[in-house]
């Protein structure tokens, strides 16, 4: 039987933009490991590849109340005051857990820089501009996508920054 294919696989097959799929067993509560800060380090080690392939995507809030969405190495950490100069505000925090679905129409674990539920300022963080492809979620939770981080920029209308501590 055929897996449903997730936004963000049908939005990048519809840029032309080359990806492939990556599925890994997803048993581990990813609440916990997600506050541990290891589920990168964990989706690396399934995948059989270097954690700095991998990407979390992370989605604040301004100041002001606008949205905004950071890719940035699983492994590392969103600087978030480096994050808010990069889009123009004076601060940023990251968003309430319970509020991702409502925000992003993705659960945690399985947030996608690509289609959201709206199309929000997205930065990557420059570390991915000098690697040749990296690893998204696909949309849900077990599945990454491997991309070129500057077609993935191209789809989500992101810039490059030095976003991380």
């Amino acid at each position: 039987m055929a897996e449903t294919k997730t936004n963000a696989v049908r939005i990048v097959e519809s840029h032309h933009i080359p990806y492939t799929l990556h599925a890994y067993a997803s048993k581990e509560a990813v609440g916990d490991v997600a506050e541990s800060g290891r589920l990168g380090v964990i989706i690396a080690e399934k995948l059989g590849i270097p954690v700095e392939a991998v990407f979390k995507t992370l989605v604040t809030q301004g100041a002001h109340g606008g949205y905004y969405v950071f890719v940035v190495p699983a492994a590392g950490e969103l600087d978030l005051k480096k994050a808010a100069r990069s889009v123009g505000e004076k601060s940023v925090s990251m968003i309430p857990v319970k509020d991702i679905n409502k925000v992003t129409g993705y659960i945690r674990g399985g947030c996608s820089p690509v289609g959201m539920k709206k199309a929000y300022v997205t930065r990557i963080d420059a570390s991915a501009q000098g690697q040749r492809a990296i690893f998204v979620s696909a949309g849900r939770i077990g599945q990454q996508m491997e991309v070129n981080p500057e077609q993935l920029a191209q789809v989500c209308g992101a810039e490059f920054a030095d976003i991380t501590q």
